[in-house]
């Protein structure tokens, strides 16, 4: 079936053979203390994510990101921030840490209730959830 849509790993695997990198960051000329980080192989799931921590930093003035087609996988962020002592690329990394860090927390929560479901269950049963 010969067909002109794209390879479907080209959606969420990097090309590192041609040089393709996950992350990139342009400083803006126009505004201070802004930034476009493009992140590569990446769509609203992400995008989303970022967003909605980066709000809660009170150092962050403005964050919006853009998935420009469907077609093309990638997302642009900017970000401005509040003070000319704090850049851009230290709230995403405060941001991206955050997350890494409420994620190892849901997993140790999760881990703990099935544990606790599983003692408060436990009938002997082979097979049984």
């Amino acid at each position: 079936v010969m067909s002109n849509a794209p390879e479907r790993s080209s959606a969420f695997l990097l090309d590192e053979d041609n040089g393709e990198v996950k992350v990139t960051y342009s400083a803006d000329t126009k505004v201070s203390n802004a930034g476009t980080f493009r992140f590569n192989k990446e769509d609203h799931t992400v995008g989303n994510l970022l967003r909605m921590q980066l709000l809660r930093d009170p150092s962050v003035r403005f964050t919006g990101y853009l998935h420009p087609h469907p077609l093309l996988y990638h997302i642009d962020m900017k970000i401005q921030t509040n003070s000319s002592t704090v850049a851009p690329v230290e709230v995403l990394s405060s941001a991206i840490e955050d997350l890494s860090n409420e994620t190892d927390h849901l997993i140790t929560a999760l881990t703990d209730a099935i544990d606790e479901w599983k003692k408060e269950n436990d009938s002997g049963v082979i097979g049984h959830f």
